[in-house]
């Protein structure tokens, strides 16, 4: 199975419970870097696929928790390199891992060499929200010789025309933003937020996960149906950051157990 492939399974495996999959969001290095390790474990350990985010001193499609981890994270010398050469030393997580980087790193990088190293350490794909589908053409292709998957993005305010291109052209996934605007603000999932949804799953291939300002067992049950998995970041972020054990309130999300 390519590990584009994985991420599919898992979601689509997860969902067939009858409850949207979870996918997972860290800042690497965050809030401190020697816990890098042990809370990717912890996280893996109750989500379905794993989100690593990459930090940025200007990350554009994030809030102020998002932004301030990343901006900790570079503080404490977390660097892509790093974050590839520790997930390479460590024992895999079950579950499939993403990164999401902007495109800066990325190019830093070089993208055959980036698609290389992040094959061998373990990474299935990556999400790059600031680098647009007709000029994506150079890290598909790196990718693509790996089997790593270049998720997309699409918008409630997104043309049809266009939604329907980034759906067959989204692999591992299609992220459907659930807002206009950054992370990190909760959401109320109105009729037309799950209309849109709707309209994402009916052109789409692959799962659709759903991410912006999800944060709590009811916006969960309300994505019911209409969704495959949801992303939880900023909140998550927040668990951390606070010093609490992630994997009981990643359990409550699904549960309503709070």
């Amino acid at each position: 199975m390519l590990p584009r492939e994985r991420i599919c399974s898992a979601l689509w495996a997860a969902a067939r419970s009858g409850e949207p999959a979870v996918v997972a969001f860290l800042t690497a290095g965050f809030p401190r870097r020697e816990q890098f390790r042990e809370h990717l474990a912890a996280v893996a350990a109750a989500a379905d696929v794993v989100e690593i985010g990459v930090p940025f001193t200007d990350p554009m499609a994030d809030g102020m928790t998002i932004q301030r981890s990343s901006h900790e994270a570079l503080r404490q010398g977390v660097t892509l390199r790093w974050i590839l050469d520790e997930l390479t030393a460590m024992v895999p997580p079950r579950v499939p891992l993403l990164l999401m980087s902007y495109l800066n790193p990325l190019l830093s990088f070089g993208f055959q060499e980036l698609a290389a190293a992040a094959s061998r350490a373990g990474v299935c794909g990556f999400i790059v929200p600031d680098l647009p589908l007709d000029e994506s053409g150079a890290l598909r292709a790196a990718l693509d010789a790996h089997g790593l998957a270049l998720v997309q993005l699409v918008t409630p305010v997104t043309p049809p025309e266009r939604l329907a291109r980034l759906c067959a052209a989204s692999q591992g996934f299609v992220y459907a933003v659930t807002m206009t605007g950054t992370t990190g603000g909760a959401i109320s999932m109105p009729a037309a937020a799950l209309d849109y949804l709707d309209r994402v799953r009916k052109v789409a291939t692959v799962p659709v996960c759903a991410g912006f300002g999800i944060r709590a067992r009811e916006q969960v049950e309300r994505l019911r149906g209409h969704v495959d998995g949801v992303i939880v970041g900023s909140a998550l972020v927040e668990v951390l950051e606070r010093g609490e054990t992630p994997g009981p309130w990643l359990a409550a999300l699904r549960s309503g157990a709070r």
